[in-house]
This record gives structure tokens, C-alpha cells and sequence, in this order.
């Protein structure tokens, strides 16, 4: 798909007005929903004790956070990144690298890849963020196809093409062994919960709906004094920080780190996944991943040809709903309410 038709695409769901009389989120309430969402991941496993199951949820646990971490760019900011892998794939090789050869913790890894991805993103955002529309969406990737000539280029240290060998060391820490697949399911979904509780109240909070204002009229936030860069900057620095957990998360699953994983495809697939899932609700994105890995494993199943299968299901995804998933949900559910408040309004007046 050309750039400017997908930026073009995007725009209409980016520029999309926040209801009004949306609750603000309350720190306890998401709290308590995010403690029952593990309680709830957690019993499916344990009733359902699949393989394929626990590598499906760890697979999508990966990708959600993600997906969602380019959405705080996509649809709340209105900056389409087509370089967003990059952080991805930084996160996965820098914390199997650490593990390899610091024989360190996992968390003090964990932390130390996180500095490091924030300082990334700040040095590329510093630069990227001075582009506008098209610009900022080719340099990204620009800067995207930079890191993955690294990584094919640097054998001693990433292993090339072939990806990062001989594992990643998973060291048992506060009783937790994520050698153990189950541990590391259970370890997958905490840190996907936690993740979109935090990404949430970033959203709701007033940087969110600064961003907000920035993706609808930059040059109004200039005029009331918001300093467009650095709100900007920081807004790359923590969607990057985010992909580099899904990342860190992707390698703890298969024992390592490929190229694929900062490739072009990867920014693509959190593009995909956005637009399937939905732009205008939080819970989108993950919508997406879960459909976009479900379609992948039933397509690589039944054909060969799983790039124009895959191909066509998202083209009836985008022709037939022309929004998200639960973009679409969310449009109809609202106008089956106000049609219900229409109508009682109509009795009442009768």
C-alpha cells in the first residue's frame, strides 16, 4: 500500500473526536479490572493446559504491547511511524545480549534495556520529531532500515542473518523460572496487563489529551503556549520504551533474537494490527494482535501462499467495516444507545 494512501487512510479515525462524557479512569477501579483480567488469563491456562495456548498467549502478549505502544504515536498523537520495529527488535537484542554475556538478574536486564531503549528513542526522536507527516513516517523508517543493517551486518555480536544464538539464560528470580513455560505464560500476562494499565492512564491523564490536542491542531497547542517538540519527543521516547518490552518479552519466548524483529515487516504488522483492532479505542491494538496472530496460525496452516491470504482478509477487514474491529463495535453500540434514549425520550413526550 503507497504511504500517502495509508496516512490518508489513518487520518479520518486520528482526527476522531473523544466523546465528551467519557469517565475518566479511576486508579483503583483499573487496578482491580487489570488484577481480574490475570486472575481471569491465568485460570484459562490452568483449565485449558494447551501448548499451543500458552505459546498463543505469550506470542500475543508480545505483539499487544507493542501494537499498543505504536498506537500512543498512531492514534493519539498523530505521528504514523513506519520505523517503530526498530525498538522492537533493540529490546530483544539488548536484553538477550545482557543476559548472554553480564549474567546478570533478569530484572536488573530488564531495567537496563529499558534505559537503553529510552535513550535510543530520544536520540532518534530528537531528530525524527522536526519532520512532519510523510517525512517523519519515511525517516523512521530510514532509521529503522539503519538498526537492521546493523544487526545483518555486526555477526560477532548479533549473530548476522541468523540471529542471536545459544539462547537466552533465564535465571530463576523471586521464585520465578521462566525456563518454565507456564511461569513465563503467567510472567507474559502480568506484563501485558500492567503495560496497557500504564499506557491507559498516560492516555487519560492531561499528557494525554495534550497529545490529543497536538494530533488535532499542533499550531492551536503552540498558540496556548504547549511546547509541540518536546511533548512529541517524550511521546516517541515511551512508545519506543513500550515496543522494547514486547520485544524483551518476544525473545524470553523463542530463546533469542532475529533480524525479522527490527525488519520493515515488524512496523508493518503494528500498522496492521492498529487498523484491524481499531485507532479510536485503547483495547484495539490488542484486538488486533489477537486476530492478526490468529490468522496468521490458521492461514500458515491451510496454504502456502500465506502473504496474499493474509493479503485479502485484511482488504475485507478494511473494505467491509471501514474502521477497526472495535472502532466498529464501539460506532454501533453508541448509536443503539442514543437511538434507546431517542426513543424512551419519544414515549415520554407521547
Amino acid at each position: 500500500m503507497p504511504a500517502d494512501t495509508m496516512t490518508s487512510a489513518i487520518a479520518p479515525a486520528m482526527t476522531a473526536p473523544v466523546p465528551a462524557a467519557a469517565p475518566r479512569p479511576t486508579v483503583a477501579r483499573d487496578i482491580g479490572l487489570a488484577i481480574g483480567a490475570i486472575v481471569l488469563l491465568i485460570l484459562l491456562r490452568l483449565v485449558w493446559p494447551s501448548p499451543a495456548l500458552t505459546d498463543f498467549g505469550i506470542r500475543v502478549a508480545a505483539l499487544a504491547i507493542f501494537a499498543t505502544s505504536l498506537n500512543l504515536l498512531v492514534g493519539y498523537t498523530g505521528m504514523v511511524s513506519f520505523g517503530h520495529g526498530m525498538f522492537f527488535g533493540f529490546g530483544a537484542y539488548c536484553f538477550g545480549l545482557i543476559m548472554q554475556r553480564l549474567a546478570v538478574p533478569l530484572p536488573i536486564a530488564f531495567v537496563v534495556t529499558i534505559f537503553a531503549t529510552a535513550l535510543l528513542a530520544l536520540v532518534i526522536g530528537a531528530i525524527c520529531i522536526r519532520l512532519k507527516d510523510i517525512y517523519f513516517s519515511f525517516i523512521t523508517l530510514a532509521f529503522q532500515m539503519l538498526i537492521y543493517s546493523l544487526i545483518i551486518a555486526w555477526v560477532p555480536l548479533t549473530g548476522g542473518d541468523q540471529g542471536l544464538q545459544g539462547g537466552i539464560p533465564r535465571p530463576p528470580f523471586l521464585g520465578i523460572n521462566l525456563g518454565n513455560a507456564f511461569h513465563l505464560y503467567v510472567f507474559a500476562v502480568v506484563m501485558l496487563v500492567v503495560c496497557l494499565l500504564v499506557m491507559r492512564h498516560i492516555v487519560e491523564s492531561s499528557f494525554g489529551y495534550t497529545l490529543r490536542m497536538i494530533r488535532d491542531n499542533a499550531d492551536r497547542a503552540t498558540f496556548l503556549g504547549i511546547n509541540v517538540f518536546r511533548v512529541r519527543l517524550m511521546a516517541f521516547v515511551l512508545a519506543g520504551v513500550f515496543a522494547a518490552i514486547g520485544g524483551m518479552v518476544m525473545a524470553l519466548f523463542v530463546s533469542g533474537a532475529y533480524p525479522e524483529f527490527s525488519n520493515w515487516t515488524m512496523s508493518g504488522e503494528g500498522i496492521f494490527m492498529i487498523m484491524m483492532g481499531g485507532l479510536s479505542t485503547f483495547i484495539g491494538p490488542t484486538a488486533g494482535a489477537i486476530v492478526l496472530a490468529l490468522l496468521n496460525d490458521l492461514v500458515t496452516r491451510r496454504t502456502e501462499h500465506h502473504g496474499l491470504a493474509l493479503g485479502i482478509v485484511i482488504l475485507v477487514f478494511a473494505l467491509g467495516l471501514k474502521k477497526g474491529i472495535t472502532d466498529f463495535i464501539a460506532d454501533w453500540w453508541r448509536a443503539r444507545r442514543e437511538a434507546a434514549i431517542e426513543q424512551k425520550a419519544r414515549e415520554t413526550a407521547a
